[in-house]
């Protein structure tokens, strides 16, 4: 077997875990406490967690307005761990269309998965969904 071929093979494995992967959907309600739970649309709270990056978008209130939608496993039946946020596990649903939560500086042209300040410029990055299927290069 050629190293062309054992690659090939690796492919079609990798696409279908992507594909069952858990996920919640609802509206965020963070807490004077720190915490965030998701208010699903038949009415159930499902406390969140997931790593600095992740909790960071959790509070940005541009996110809040959204139709919120992340990736994860279940800890508990009220308790969700969402996925790290190099898994891009968070996501926005606009008009039937699931996008990826991205945060871009347009003065350094820089994309981040969490809200704050550019890494260059220190300007503000602005709150940018964009479609899944996109590269990080892509403007």
């Amino acid at each position: 077997m050629t190293r062309r071929h054992a690659i090939l093979l690796f492919l079609p494995a990798t696409i279908v875990r992507a594909e069952d992967r858990l996920s919640v959907a609802g509206h965020l309600k963070p807490a004077p406490d720190g915490r965030v739970s998701l208010l699903t649309t038949g009415d159930r709270t499902i406390e969140l967690a997931g790593d600095r990056s992740t909790m960071a978008v959790l509070h940005d209130p541009r996110v809040i307005r959204e139709d919120f939608l992340a990736l994860g496993e279940w800890k508990s039946k009220d308790a969700f761990q969402i996925d790290p946020i190099h898994k891009k596990a968070l996501l926005v649903r606009r008009k039937r269309e699931l996008l990826v939560i991205t945060y871009w500086c347009e003065v350094c042209a820089i994309r981040t998965y969490a809200p704050g300040r550019c890494q260059c410029c220190q300007e503000e990055t602005a709150f940018d969904p964009r479609d899944p299927s996109l590269d990080n290069n892509s403007l």
